[in-house]
């Protein structure tokens, strides 16, 4: 341990601290992990973000962003994000209330204090870097820190956003380039905006101009691939709801040819939707979409297809097979970032670190939660990556149908241990879990008897659009 004398800079002091586990952000993964492994195990952890709070990402958001999902299924295991309400008016009246930027960083604030730090057994670093070995810095005082510890490596797939990340395209002299956060503080109105990206970032900018008045002829839209997204509506909290998607899913991969088949019956179900008809999307990172936006966004007619954008100039805009005119004063606004990222798999339990990602398909924060339960409570690491093998975040059609391929053998897997199948279908988190007294509502036996019919061969197919071994 370095120590230093009055006047000496604290600059590369060193100290030294154990720990039985250093979580390495306290974003959406990290968070829902420690509270869940704290819960169930009497376990001293290190929580450590370069940020100067907890909540990850949601501390850069753009100010109009809210989730793409239920409340209900986001945050950690303990503390339910939001009132668990249904929404008695507006255009999604009857779906599950969804949680606006500000709430859900003041969710994770409460989370941390009241519950992890108030817990006496988590400590929190915030402003600093973890430059591995357990060796964490201050961005503020330049102290170093070194945690013996177990490493929770809760940044392996986290988001890139266009507040964090540069345009990915060159701009010319006098060029407007803002972010979705920048587009509260204009000072002034353009003549017309160019909107670039295909996400869900892309379509929030797009629905938040036209809630604030923007006309849609004003709006350039330079979507260089188009999105498969899902309805809102097939995506809530009601274990029947879970059911039917899930049926709807397996027969549709039976029974399609090819991916894009697979889709286009999904979207028959009433289950993917795409914003343009006439075109197939090649895009399936599948965030959720009520259908009051996907009748707005079908109002913006000035979309530009002619691949990414690479640089924008007064007047034009300069893409991989085109270039197109717009008015001299644009605004472009970048809302291209990746944002999840999509990185192989690997083992949830290596040798040294615990990887966080996503178990089930998609619900990261359900995911993180079991791994923390899992942890808590179960003997063995290679117990551990058996009963939670890890899934994937999609791009594509076919990367979809991977993630819905092992997310479905994640389910089998952390379901037959009888423990963790009780614990799992206790918390909200989880969109499939089985209430006390079993699976009730309309169209639940139905939905039960397509999925005896079609799990199998469904399954097989995801695989093979997946280019995955048949299991």
């Amino acid at each position: 341990m370095t120590r230093t004398g009055p006047g000496d800079s604290m600059e590369g002091m060193e100290t030294a601290a154990a720990a039985d586990y250093l979580v390495v952000g306290a974003g959406a993964a990290g968070m829902a992990f420690t509270d869940a492994l704290i819960d169930h195990a009497d376990v001293r952890v290190v929580l450590v973000d370069r940020r100067h709070g907890a909540g990850g990402h949601w501390l850069d958001a753009y100010p109009f962003v809210r989730l793409h999902q239920a409340s209900v299924f986001y945050g950690v295991a303990s503390t339910l994000l939001g009132g668990g309400r249904t929404q008695a008016e507006g255009p999604e009246a009857g779906l599950q209330e969804r949680a606006s930027a500000p709430e859900v960083s003041a969710y994770y604030d409460r989370v941390l204090h009241e519950h992890l730090l108030a817990s006496g057994r988590v400590d929190f670093r915030p402003n600093c870097e973890y430059e591995g070995e357990g060796r964490i810095v201050s961005r503020v005082s330049g102290t170093v820190q070194r945690i013996d510890a177990r490493v929770v490596d809760a940044h392996y797939l986290s988001p890139v956003i266009p507040a964090n990340s540069p345009a990915p395209f060159d701009v010319g002299e006098g060029v407007i380039v803002v972010t979705p956060n920048d587009l509260v503080h204009l000072a002034e109105a353009p003549s017309q905006y160019v909107v670039a990206g295909s996400g869900k970032t892309a379509t929030d900018t797009c629905i938040w101009l036209m809630e604030n008045g923007v006309e849609p002829d004003t709006i350039v839209w330079v979507r260089p691939r188009d999105p498969w997204m899902l309805n809102r509506a097939v995506v809530q909290p009601d274990p029947a709801v879970a059911l039917g998607l899930s049926a709807d899913t397996v027969q549709a991969a039976a029974e399609a040819t090819t991916v894009d088949d697979m889709f286009l019956h999904l979207e028959e179900f009433g289950d993917m939707l795409r914003i343009d008809e006439a075109v197939t999307p090649t895009m399936a990172r599948t965030p959720t979409l009520a259908r009051w936006e996907l009748d707005r966004l079908r109002t913006v007619d000035n979309v530009v297809r002619l691949g990414h954008l690479r640089r924008v100039e007064r007047g034009r805009l300069l893409l991989d097979d085109g270039e197109v005119a717009v008015a001299d004063d644009a605004v472009v606004v970048h809302a291209a970032a990746p944002g999840l990222l999509v990185r192989p798999p690997v083992p949830i339990w290596g040798e040294d670190t615990i990887t966080l990602q996503p178990v089930r398909a998609g619900f990261p924060c359900f995911g993180a939660a079991l791994i923390g339960y899992v942890e808590a409570t179960v003997d063995g690491d290679e117990k551990k990556n058996r009963l939670c093998p890890p899934s994937v975040y999609s791009d594509s059609l076919a990367e979809w149908a991977r993630l819905q391929t092992l997310g479905y053998r994640a389910v089998q897997a952390f379901t037959a241990d009888p423990d963790v199948k009780a614990w799992a279908d206790g918390v909200v988190l989880n969109p499939a879990r089985v209430p006390p007294g079993g699976l009730t509502g309309p169209g639940v036996d139905d939905a039960l008897e397509r999925v005896r019919r079609y799990q199998g061969p469904g399954m097989a197919r995801m695989a093979e659009f997946a280019a995955l071994a048949q299991r």
